[in-house]
């Protein structure tokens, strides 16, 4: 993996500014700009939706395009995007051009997945890819760190921070151009257009993958919102809040790890049960405000180890599309996230945090019905021991 590692860092700080700076800052962000822009918990919901369904459209367009233009043009196009987004998150003075750069900031995240799995399978023999990946994916655990670190050092600056994660993706998006190796894959024999869709077990997938992204949206979209309106939290505690969320996300690099002990089916049925618990611990943090930290990076742990299980299965369902293995189940994840950023900021405004919490906690542990059968321990996590791929 020695001479892959330019590839590996520069893929892990696009991940950083799409997944963690790009996407999930807006969690974290959000009461600030709800306040200055006086939006309300519905449509603080439909513009994180809006983030999620672009992200849909840039899975879709980067399964194309990789073919078509190579991994390095669509990883710079997704560093780019997700700059573009960033600065003008900064200019926003209103609700539509907010909603405009959040979904073009949504966009990247899209754009990010499929060309650094394609990039991976296409320099790093199998044995080598686990970890890759997973030191790959460490990015958005990593950008949810540091956004927290920076909103902690600007206090309630989002529009200045804002500019800075934009002034970091412009130096990320150089840097993946010299970093990513040039070219196209080699093109696959022509197939039915929908016939990766027909793998027995996909289906199964796609279903705990949307259950899931539906009922995330509690915490990326609201999850800062929630400690603000419910625990009171000043804007420097759910900073650290935030910070232990990614430290949690850090943890679910071991997701590897843990699937060649307990196998995919058990280890998301265990992810899933901390994303249930995470919910409970929120309910219950009125009357012990310390348990919102241990939720937070509960979840971030909860999360990571979740994606990198509908990773891993759905490339070892496609192991000849490495780029739809991992597209589909992120692309349902993502509707899933579209579907339930709006439903939960609905049922916040009109029932309250309680309420929107148990039905995030009810999605999660509807995920764990879609089981995974024949889903065991990864064959190439018995080559090589390592990181699960998660994002």
């Amino acid at each position: 993996m020695r001479g892959g590692r330019n590839l590996v860092l520069a893929a892990f700080a696009l991940t950083a500014l799409s997944y963690g700076l790009a996407r999930f800052a807006y969690g974290l962000l959000l009461p600030q700009i709800r306040a200055e822009l006086s939006l309300s918990a519905a449509a603080a919901g439909w513009i994180g939706g809006s983030a999620f369904a672009a992200y849909c459209a840039g899975i879709i367009l980067a399964a194309f395009a990789s073919s078509r233009l190579g991994e390095r043009r669509v990883a710079v196009l997704a560093g780019l995007a997700a700059t573009a987004g960033l600065a003008l998150v900064a200019l926003a003075a209103a609700t539509p051009m907010l909603a405009g750069a959040m979904a073009l900031a949504g966009l990247s995240t899209g754009l990010t997945s499929p060309p650094l799995a394609s990039a991976v399978a296409r320099r790093f023999d199998a044995p080598a890819r686990p970890r890759a990946n997973g030191l790959i994916n460490a990015g958005t655990a990593a950008g949810i760190v540091l956004s927290g670190i920076a909103a902690l050092s600007f206090a309630a600056a989002w529009r200045q921070l804002y500019v800075l994660f934009a002034l970091l993706g412009v130096a990320v998006s150089i840097w993946l151009w010299f970093a990513l190796p040039p070219g196209r894959p080699a093109r696959q024999a022509p197939r039915a257009p929908f016939q990766p869709l027909r793998q027995p077990g996909l289906a199964g997938l796609c279903g705990a993958a949307f259950l899931m992204g539906a009922s995330s949206t509690a915490i990326w979209t609201f999850g800062a919102d929630l400690l603000r309106s419910e625990l009171q939290f000043s804007e420097a505690r759910i900073a650290l809040a935030w910070v232990a969320l990614g430290l949690g996300g850090l943890a679910g690099g071991l997701t590897g790890a843990f699937a060649a002990r307990l196998g995919l089916g058990l280890l998301h049925r265990l992810a899933l049960s901390g994303m249930v618990l995470c919910y409970l611990m929120v309910m219950a943090a009125p009357a012990a405000p310390i348990l919102a930290f241990a939720a937070m990076a509960l979840f971030g742990t909860a999360y990571i180890v979740s994606s990198g299980v509908l990773l891993l299965r759905g490339t070892a369902l496609l192991p000849q599309r490495p780029d739809l293995g991992l597209g589909i189940p992120f692309l349902s994840v993502a509707i899933g996230q579209t579907v339930g950023a709006p439903l939960f900021g609905a049922v916040l405004g009109a029932a309250g945090a309680q309420a929107a919490l148990s039905l995030s906690a009810a999605l999660a542990g509807g995920a764990m019905a879609w089981g995974m059968r024949g889903a065991s321990r990864p064959a190439c996590l018995s080559a090589a021991s390592g990181p699960s791929p998660a994002r």
